[in-house]
């Protein structure tokens, strides 16, 4: 868990509307990774912690006899409880609650996954808790998009998002300290999760880069979706402000973009495992 900030149940208030329209996706080849590195087969449970709308958990349940997402968020949990619906997927399962409330009477799962969700966690004891629901040889997943830009990048054929302008936009309304929640983050999210995951007793680590590399257009809309779909810029954040800052930032997109169309070159996904070591 961050350092010296207390979860809310504010953390993504109102974000969950925004999120299927900004944010970008993970690579497309993410689900054939998995399925081919851990050998799935239609059988066996997932279980997809801090699921967000959905976006994981979905992708993945045709690989699993049932899928399980848990999310704090009632709205998140709605979101994707419409999103399965539209897709036609009925072995999906929604439970609302914490990383720190499992197991919460889950049972046993082949895979627990965190897709950027582990970091807002007590991570030693969620991994502690989710080593105890994991069968025998069963995998701890960890999803996130991979920070280092591509090598090469590929041309945009319109401006990309002002992100810098975006960035002092936010701070000029909400501090420049990061906010989360009702909390502040001084000193950002946590990362190492490796050495979390291998105190809690997993072994075989595995890293894998799926790439994407595809350049994507992005409206105005999009791009607004984005930052409220952001926990340092979720839409309650800004009180009787929001209007006002939506204002502000829709004028920043208009002076980077006159005809609102940007480009983004889409992050690779990272991908790292662990396994509970069998019997």
């Amino acid at each position: 868990m961050p350092d010296g900030w207390q979860w809310d149940q504010t953390l993504f208030r109102g974000s969950a509307a925004y999120y299927d329209q900004g944010r970008l996706p993970y690579a497309p080849g993410f689900a054939d990774r998995l399925v081919e590195t851990l050998g799935l087969d239609g059988q066996g449970r997932l279980l997809d912690v801090g699921c967000g709308p959905g976006t994981v958990t979905l992708a993945l349940a045709g690989h699993f006899a049932s899928v399980v997402g848990v999310d704090p968020d009632p709205d998140m949990l709605a979101e994707a409880r419409r999103r399965a619906l539209r897709l036609g997927v009925d072995n999906a399962y929604w439970v609302g609650a914490r990383a720190e409330d499992l197991p919460a009477g889950l049972g046993v799962f082949q895979t627990v996954l965190f897709a950027q969700s582990f970091h807002w966690t007590d991570r030693d004891r969620v991994a502690a808790t989710v080593f105890d629901m994991l069968v025998p040889g069963g995998a701890f997943v960890h999803m996130s998009d991979h920070k280092e830009p591509p090598a090469q990048p590929a041309p945009l054929p319109h401006p990309a998002p002002p992100f810098g302008r975006i960035h002092a936009l936010v701070r000029d309304y909400l501090g420049e300290v990061r906010r989360a929640g009702q909390g502040v983050l001084v000193n950002g999210t946590p990362d190492r999760e490796d050495l979390v995951v291998e105190r809690a007793g997993f072994e075989g680590f595995q890293r894998l880069i799926v790439p994407a590399g595809e350049v994507v257009e992005r409206s105005a809309d999009d791009v607004v979706a984005w930052v409220f779909s952001r926990s340092d810029s979720a839409p309650h954040l800004f009180g009787d402000r929001r209007d006002e800052f939506e204002y502000d930032l829709r004028g920043v997109l208009r002076d980077a973009s006159p005809d609102g169309v940007f480009a983004e070159q889409l992050p690779d996904t990272e991908i790292m495992l662990w396994r509970k070591p069998p019997q």
